[in-house]
């Protein structure tokens, strides 16, 4: 699937300022597209604020040291943005995504845009730029960047390569093909260190998140033979260790490691009624019609869910929707 990237390029060239956002609990996707887009659009002479309805997670702030991402009704108001020409959303379309930011969304004035690689579509009232075979939204921040005939700066390029490297698993996952490795040539050729970025991203990490692994690794549960293995945490294991819930990215591809794992659970205590659902797939089970039945989305191979109630109910509910698909 490609994307006519035309509409967007004279949209752009019509408008001076713009306004960038994206899903709360950001990720390096998220607000790596963020960031780079910004400075595409700024090279151009264009006028940019970026707003997100959270602040970017402790573990990746790396990739904004120049604190671009401003947050709603803290350092930014949602006045000050109905005030921009045009509003942008990265890597999600999805109301229960957007958090404090979805309000502004729906009040928004001006025109509205949409650039993503993932399946489930809200109605945002938005031209939407999606392609949902792309291994990361940043990808397509690059091929925008192209169209818009922008030289990509190392700026742009190290944000944009910890985009793909961390939605692609640091390109382990069936995602990745020659698209991947030819945009990642492209920013490496433009500045991007992979040794420096990876060491950012998985080497500086906080005691605090360790602890909160052994505890993620300590509660895994093997089902089916070992084909589907699920874990969890609970709000005391975040007050115990000090960790937060940023602290439990990633952590699921490690239930992989197991030699015949095909499918992963995770599952995150956010609130007394609330828990957060990751699921991967390695094989051709598709997780992602697991989560549409309960709310969620995704991909085919990695996808989520906001479960509206406690954790054991969100464990029954989902295994038993796992198993009966996978077979008990």
């Amino acid at each position: 699937m490609s994307i006519d990237w035309q509409p967007l390029v004279e949209l752009i060239q019509q408008h001076q300022s713009f306004v960038l956002t994206t899903h709360c609990r950001a990720d390096c996707d998220a607000v790596g597209s963020e960031l780079a887009l910004a400075l595409v659009l700024e090279s151009l002479g264009k006028r940019v604020v970026i707003s997100n309805g959270d602040a970017v997670p402790e573990h990746i702030r790396f990739i904004d040291p120049d604190n671009r991402v401003r947050v709603l009704s803290e350092t930014v108001q949602p006045t000050d943005l109905w005030k921009i020409d045009a509003l942008i959303v990265v890597d999600t379309s999805a109301w229960v995504q957007l958090g404090p930011m979805a309000e502004v969304v729906r009040m928004f004035p001006g025109e509205r845009v949409v650039i993503d690689h993932h399946v489930i579509s809200d109605d945002l009232g938005a031209e939407v730029f999606r392609d949902d075979t792309a291994e990361a939204t940043g990808r397509l921040i690059l091929e925008l960047a192209e169209a818009l005939g922008v030289e990509v700066t190392s700026e742009m390029a190290v944000p944009l390569f910890a985009a793909i490297a961390t939605d692609t698993g640091w390109f382990r996952f069936s995602s990745v093909n020659e698209k991947t490795f030819a945009a990642l040539a492209k920013l490496v050729t433009a500045g991007a260190e992979p040794p420096k970025i990876f060491s950012a991203l998985f080497e500086q990490h906080s005691l605090e998140r360790l602890y909160l692994r052994g505890r993620i690794l300590g509660n895994v549960v093997p089902s089916l033979e070992g084909r589907l293995m699920s874990t969890h945490v609970t709000r005391q294991d975040f007050e115990e260790t000090g960790a937060n819930q940023t602290d439990t990215e990633d952590v699921i591809n490690l239930l992989h490691t197991v030699a015949g794992c095909e499918v992963a659970v995770l599952f995150v205590a956010l609130e007394e009624q609330v828990t957060k659902v990751s699921l991967r797939s390695r094989t051709d089970f598709d997780v992602r019609a697991i989560a549409e039945q309960f709310g969620g989305g995704g991909h085919r191979a990695a996808a989520g869910v906001a479960y509206q109630g406690p954790l054991e109910e969100a464990q029954t509910a989902i295994l038993d929707a796992l198993g009966s698909e996978m077979g008990y």
